[in-house]
């Protein structure tokens, strides 16, 4: 019998990086020991951080693919957040052979929702004042009003992603050029020849959850909804989020 270890490749969105994932990637490999988490960064975020974010979801694609290319004959999957998600839809459009299955969590597609359900209107002021005056520290603080509903944990991760905004700081343009990708992205409109695990915060803020109600009727897939978890939903529930791998 192989003891080689299922790889899970763990993408996330718009202007964020491995880092963000905040503790979960090492619950996630304690709670399955027989696989092994790899965290991806898109160009101008994270480890890449001085190179320019492309500004198609096929370009993002192959950056990320390039440089972490899965190996053939082995077991690999993919979680993937948000923007993540709309490459990680690519990448099993394009490249169905690369993963065994994926999760994607919290996503939205030009054509399936409009563009007030992919960015609620209630968050364009806070977007803008981050953008023209937003220094590491507040733009942390809005970051995780926007995406995280445990406000308790809030002034820890404000100073834990203050720092990281500090040591690889996005650039405005490689922001602009991450929302410029993510709104003109559509999707194929052949359901994914892999099993996909649709997840769901239903208190969501920052995207309408209608957005992934209307990606599941689309393709047919498996929706999973905890009820007050928001965007960052693996910040939110990392517990429901790992109880929802192990049931799928």
């Amino acid at each position: 019998m192989s003891t080689r270890k299922q790889k899970w490749f763990f993408l996330r969105g718009l202007v964020r990086e491995a880092g963000h994932w905040s503790g979960f990637l090492e619950r996630f490999e304690a709670a399955f020991p027989d696989r092994e988490a790899i965290a991806l960064d898109i160009p101008g975020n994270g480890s890449r951080f001085r190179e320019t974010s492309p500004t198609s979801i096929p370009e993002m694609l192959e950056a990320v693919r390039e440089r972490y290319l899965p190996r053939k004959g082995e077991e690999n999957h993919l979680f993937a957040l948000s923007l993540g998600a709309m490459i990680g839809m690519e990448w099993m459009r394009q490249h169905p052979g690369d993963f065994k299955s994926s999760v994607l969590v919290n996503t939205s597609l030009r054509g399936l929702s409009p563009f007030y359900h992919r960015l609620r209107p209630r968050n364009y002021p806070r977007i803008l004042c981050m953008a023209l005056f937003g220094k590491p520290e507040a733009v942390e603080r809005n970051i995780l009003a926007m995406t995280s509903n445990q406000t308790a944990r809030h002034g820890e991760l404000t100073v834990a992603w203050t720092k990281i905004h500090e040591q690889r700081p996005v650039s405005l343009t490689n922001a602009a050029r991450q929302i410029i990708a993510a709104a003109t992205y559509r999707p194929s409109h052949e359901k994914p020849a892999i099993p996909v695990l649709l997840l769901n915060g239903g208190q969501d803020n920052l995207v309408h959850p209608k957005c992934s109600q209307a990606i599941a009727k689309h393709w047919g897939l498996k929706l999973a909804v905890h009820p007050t978890a928001g965007h960052d939903l693996t910040l939110d529930e990392p517990a429901w989020a790992l109880e929802q791998l192990q049931a799928r």
